[in-house]
């Protein structure tokens, strides 16, 4: 009697023990559980601790609210103008409505993939081979727009979708690196030839900088040799005026009129003397006793000047 009421306690505790875990459920952050009454969708369980009715509700589905990556597999693509390319990407999604992802599709993670797929190779075959390199960015927001637009009906919204990786035929490959060798040769080309032609445009400057440089010194020294010239020239007349007028003023002195004479009388002579010097013969005067008058004459002659000076 006793082992029976003790296997009864027992089998009573673990019914409670199983009731108690059925009932209460601890739902994590980021999460939702789909609650299924007899079969048919009843609740969304959010974060925190829930109560179900045990052997009525049932958990069917568990959802990661977190945003997923989806790694989507390597496909082969035909661009617009028949060249084969490999393209490799990952999608990022997310669950917005754990209930249609429950029921919006058997397996929603597989449909987005292969939407995915088929969308890019559609976008791609409207694409030539260089623009699928260029436009990157347009392929992204076209594989997200029309993958996003199917998905809001699986209770799931895409992100975004990023090209990991495209890879032309080795063939084509090559080619595009021999392009890119002579594309580059032709800029350092056109770069060589620009720096030419800027040297001689240097050079020509300097040497038309260099002639107009010379010219305004060559001008600039003419100018100053004649301003030179004509200050010399003046100074000389100057000097010979203040010459003339301090003679004519000696002369007016006294005894100045005696030594006039006298000098004159001595230059007389003494050019005599040179022009004898320069010939075999002697060079006497024709008449000796002028003497005095040639000096008389010289003398007018100083008087009339100093008197036109003095006037």
């Amino acid at each position: 009697m006793l082992g029976t009421t003790s296997t009864t306690i027992i089998f009573l505790l673990f019914v409670v023990i199983v009731f108690v875990v059925k009932t209460i459920n601890v739902v994590p952050q980021q999460h939702a559980w789909v609650v299924e009454r007899l079969g048919k969708y009843h609740a969304t369980l959010g974060p925190g601790l829930k109560i179900v009715l045990p052997f009525i509700d049932r958990i069917a589905y568990k959802h990661s609210l977190k945003e997923i990556p989806l790694d989507v597999p390597m496909q082969v693509c035909i661009t617009k103008d028949n060249t084969q390319l490999e393209v490799d990407g990952i999608l990022y999604f997310q669950v917005t409505d754990p209930m249609r992802a429950s029921y919006g599709s058997s397996n929603y993670i597989s449909a987005i993939s292969q939407l995915a797929q088929t969308t890019l190779r559609s976008v791609i075959g409207r694409m030539e081979l260089d623009k699928t390199f260029e436009e990157r960015d347009l392929i992204n927001h076209s594989v997200v727009g029309a993958v996003d637009e199917s998905a809001a009906n699986w209770g799931v919204k895409v992100l975004r979708y990023e090209i990991k990786d495209l890879t032309p035929p080795r063939e084509i490959l090559h080619a595009m690196q021999s392009q890119i060798t002579a594309e580059r040769e032709k800029r350092a080309l056109i770069a060589a030839s620009e720096g030419r032609k800027q040297e001689q445009i240097n050079i020509a400057n300097g040497e038309r900088e260099a002639s107009i440089a010379r010219s305004e010194g060559e001008k600039q020294a003419a100018i100053n040799r004649a301003q030179g010239e004509a200050s010399a020239i003046l100074s000389i007349a100057e000097a010979t005026a203040e010459a003339i007028r301090k003679t004519a003023s000696a002369i007016r002195e006294p005894g100045g009129s005696d030594a006039v004479n006298l000098k004159v009388a001595e230059q007389y002579v003494e050019a005599f003397g040179k022009l004898a010097k320069t010939n075999n013969s002697i060079i006497i005067p024709a008449n000796l006793g002028d003497m005095g008058g040639l000096i008389a004459t010289a003398m007018q002659v100083v008087k009339s000047q100093g008197s036109q000076i003095k006037s």
